[in-house]
């Protein structure tokens, strides 16, 4: 006979209720969820109405998702669960490019671009210039890595937010050239707030922490027979640096922006006063 349900033996109950289950990582982490679940709930004893709040918390959650905004990893992101995943499953080798959370609001289908073109398709912000190289850990040039790029405007606001962007602003794909080099004009990003007109908002709120991201520039990098590198560019000096909502800074991806030789604006298409950027990806190799 199967354990029957009691305040006491509740996780016991209920994993019994998991013998028939043949898929053995489902049965692994509902077993660990049980756990976890019924020890929180013990913890804190809940009254039904602050449970019946947390349901419509999580209903309005998912209510909150389209195919321009997931409210759900916007969750995930301002309890730092994203940031531990991304932690857990991208332990890198010394010298290789840390990784750091991908965002609720990276876009398929960013436009390809040739390397110099410029992302910024509105014209609004000030210019900068990004460039570096794609390396393996030896410092070996990656020829043709693909580099999927995109920042919010100038104003904060990612394109999949706004129909007021051009389709495809402040985003683009480039790949890199035969020394492994990749250089693209931009807009120095800027400092921005998470959504705050959702549940998550009300629980930043409610938890009393502000919702801001310092300014960065988000990459996805990847080449044939390396593993994969979700990152980000945080700009030195952004007051938001040590509380980021999501918790996504690492020491190693704040760099320097800094003002350009103005000679070297014609080749690159952009006015005289710009500021620059350079910094090296490594990548790892996939087992």
């Amino acid at each position: 006979m199967k354990t029957l349900f009691s305040e006491e033996n509740s996780v016991q109950a209920v994993l019994d209720r998991l013998d028939q289950c043949d898929d053995p990582r489902l049965k692994e982490v509902m077993t660990a969820l049980v756990g976890h679940l019924h020890g929180f709930i013990k913890d804190v004893e809940p009254t039904m109405e602050e449970w019946f709040r947390g349901v419509d918390f999580l209903t309005r959650t998912g209510q909150k998702c389209d195919d321009r905004r997931q409210e759900y990893i916007l969750l995930s992101d301002i309890l730092g669960v994203s940031m531990l995943c991304e932690s857990i499953n991208n332990r890198k080798p010394s010298g290789a490019t840390e990784a750091t959370v991908q965002g609720p609001f990276h876009a398929a289908g960013s436009p390809e671009r040739a390397l110099g073109e410029n992302i910024c398709d509105d014209g609004i912000g000030e210019p900068c210039w990004v460039e570096g190289r794609i390396t393996d850990v030896d410092g070996n040039p990656i020829v043709g890595a693909k580099l999927d790029i995109w920042q919010t405007n100038a104003e904060g606001d990612y394109q999949v937010q706004s129909d007021d962007q051009p389709e495809g602003n402040q985003r683009g794909i480039f790949r890199t050239d035969e020394q492994g080099r990749y250089f693209f004009a931009a807009t120095l990003p800027v400092s921005y707030s998470v959504p705050t007109d959702g549940p998550v908002g009300e629980l930043l709120n409610g938890m009393g922490r502000h919702a801001m991201r310092p300014a960065h520039m988000h990459f996805i990098v990847s080449a044939p027979g390396y593993d994969g590198l979700t990152t980000h560019l945080f700009v030195d000096g952004d007051p938001y640096l040590d509380s980021d909502a999501v918790f996504g800074v690492r020491d190693s991806l704040i760099v320097q922006f800094e003002a350009a030789d103005p000679a070297s604006a014609a080749d690159r298409g952009l006015p005289a006063e710009h500021v620059q950027v350079a910094y090296d990806f490594v990548l790892t190799k996939a087992a």
